[in-house]
């Protein structure tokens, strides 16, 4: 099997998502103030992470916009009322923080590099175009990919087969030709091999036991260990440290 092509997830794969988003909701709770008043900095950086993952889900699943998900985390992390035009406001402040904190990691330059020469990329979110476009151009990787794909103009996420299907068809190639990297072991990995691309799953801090459906898949704490996988004739790689 020769795989031609990588298609790249963005958040938590390449960006680093959750770096950022913890750096700018505590410079912003400490501009603001906690959000009740006496709770401590790491409760409401959990809270937060909780109503994000609660209400991204939700737009995952069709049942909120991409905007309306904001909204309804501002409120549910602030425990209160508020109408659109208040929560769209405290997102704006949170927003600024955030964009200030946006960072590759380490290991995603080098590998883009390595792979520059043999293999063609593109990137399949679940987000909305207008937020990764900006995103990829910001941290400078934009035109590595010929396409990018997003869930909100798709009309499909994440781990729907035809997500990730869409991504060949854009590269006019056969799923078994084409690989998928990605950090969520459902939405990404799952999903990519069950739609029938090769499924990489980056596990950059080892926090999730996979089970017994996982065997045999790949897993890597490192994109430094993606080009052994792929075949790629490079001299840059690393062996993999899960076995």
């Amino acid at each position: 099997m020769t795989i031609r092509a990588v298609v790249w997830d963005v958040d938590d794969t390449l960006f680093d998502y959750t770096g950022a988003d913890r750096a700018a909701m505590r410079e912003h709770l400490l501009a603001e103030g906690p959000a009740d008043g006496d709770g401590s900095l790491a409760d409401a950086l959990e809270r937060w992470r909780v109503a994000t993952e609660f209400h991204w889900a939700r737009f995952s699943a069709g049942e909120v916009s991409f905007e309306g998900q904001r909204l309804d985390r501002v409120r549910q992390f602030l425990d209160r009322e508020l109408t659109d035009a208040e929560a769209e406001d405290w997102f704006r402040r949170y927003k600024a923080h955030y964009e200030t904190a946006w960072a590759l990691f380490p290991d995603v330059l080098p590998v883009l590099d390595a792979l520059a020469a043999t293999h063609r990329h593109a990137v399949l979110s679940n987000s909305s175009l207008t937020v990764q476009d900006r995103k990829l151009r910001a941290l400078g990787v934009h035109d590595r990919f010929e396409a990018v794909l997003c869930a909100a103009e798709l009309g499909v996420s994440k781990p729907e087969a035809g997500a990730f299907l869409a991504a060949c068809e854009a590269l006019d190639l056969p799923p078994h030709e084409v690989a998928y990297v990605g950090d969520h072991p459902e939405i990404d990995w799952r999903g990519a091999a069950d739609a029938g691309l090769l499924s990489v799953w980056i596990d950059r801090h080892g926090g999730h036991t996979p089970g017994e459906a996982f065997v045999g898949r790949h897993r890597i704490a490192s994109l430094a260990e993606l080009p052994a996988i792929l075949g790629a004739d490079t001299r840059f790689g690393a062996p993999s440290t899960f076995r």
